[in-house]
């Protein structure tokens, strides 16, 4: 995948046999802020049935092709051939001048009139124009499946992440070009996890607000820490993922991403974005990721988590990324927060119905 703020793939064995110690295989796990789905992912291959959700566009398409594919899928509307041939199909289109050429290149002219901006080489810009095309056409024909078109875009997106002419996120491109962004796009296929069950469920929305609607045997949370936006950090990745053509604000050339906003950004409403999912919720056990760097403190979590039942907490200590100029420590714990819900709590008291046993899905 590609650098993700948060991202976890050094702490997913850590999560993966805290949720083994709490939950059976088979049963139900929800992830509802998946992001680019490495913990998802990491649940279905340990045997666990999920729910995957998030807010950003690009995350459900990646979560649907980590979930929901075991193989390339068919294609058969196409008329192209296998996956393989399509993506080849696809690679070899002409590029032409279109909205990522005007918005996101050097050869380009921005519409509101800032100089032009280094996200991608020219030729670059000019095929994703091209594929993007095609795949919006496609879909809009009905030739694509919801699973193909993830698939597409998944791989649309990691496509220009390699060639991405940025430091890290997509706040804004480099000055200076660096030896992958003047790389030629390439369109690679995808890998799929083969011989585990697909009948997980992805869904796109707030986990505050989708929490009411989910039933899990154990529910994991990976909030953002920091006042740091994702649909701000990442609304290149967004565009490509929507397959629309925003209009691109100031010399970043940000879409308008205050749709995608996130409560858990905010120290104002970090708290009640929390006890929506906890009160509303119809999950016993919840798994938390909290930062020490993050917005609320390490006694603050115990003492929202311990309004809703008996917790636990680990801490990991990690290399810190940091620039050279940081003056924060070479360490950094992450916190596993284990949440053990009862129903003796205030969450409770205004007549939410009472759980059920926990309850373990069938495997396929």
């Amino acid at each position: 995948m590609y650098r993700y703020i948060g991202n976890k793939s050094r702490l997913l064995q850590k999560i993966i046999t805290t949720i083994r110690h709490l939950a059976p295989h088979g049963a139900t796990v929800a992830d509802l802020m998946c992001g680019t789905g490495t913990v998802a992912e990491g649940l279905r291959a340990s045997g666990y049935r999920v729910i995957a959700s998030d807010i950003m566009t690009y995350a459900v398409h990646h979560a649907r092709v980590r979930l929901l594919l075991s193989a390339a899928p068919a294609f058969a509307s196409l008329k192209l051939g296998s996956y393989d041939k399509v993506l080849e199909w696809l690679q070899a289109r002409p590029g032409h001048d279109g909205f990522f050429f005007r918005e996101y290149s050097p050869g380009g002219e921005p519409k509101v009139g800032v100089p032009p901006r280094k996200y991608f080489a020219s030729e670059n810009a000019r095929k994703i124009d091209t594929i993007n095309k095609i795949i919006n056409e496609w879909q809009s024909g009905g030739k694509l499946s919801e699973n193909e078109h993830a698939l597409l875009r998944h791989d649309l997106i990691l496509a220009a992440n390699r060639v991405a002419n940025i430091a890290g996120t997509y706040g804004h491109y480099r000055s200076s070009w660096n030896r992958a962004s003047l790389a030629p796009l390439r369109l690679k296929p995808s890998n799929f996890l083969w011989g585990y069950r697909t009948d997980h469920v992805v869904m796109q929305g707030r986990a505050e607000e989708l929490a009411a609607s989910v039933s899990a045997d154990v529910a994991y949370l990976d909030p953002p820490y920091m006042k740091r936006q994702y649909a701000a950090n990442y609304h290149l990745i967004e565009t490509l993922a929507r397959g629309d053509e925003p209009l691109a604000i100031g010399v970043s050339g940000l879409r308008a991403w205050r749709d995608q906003y996130s409560n858990f950004c905010t120290k104002t409403k970090i708290i009640p974005s929390f006890e929506d999912i906890l009160s509303k919720m119809n999950c016993r056990v919840f798994v938390l990721s909290y930062s020490e760097d993050g917005l609320l403190k390490k006694d603050q979590l115990l003492s929202l988590l311990q309004k809703y039942g008996d917790v636990e907490c680990r801490e990991v200590p990690f290399n810190r990324f940091r620039s050279t100029s940081s003056n924060l420590g070479i360490m950094v714990k992450e916190y596993l927060f284990v949440v053990n819900r009862t129903m003796e709590t205030k969450a409770f008291a205004s007549g939410q119905p009472i759980l059920q046993p926990l309850h373990v899905a069938d495997p396929m």
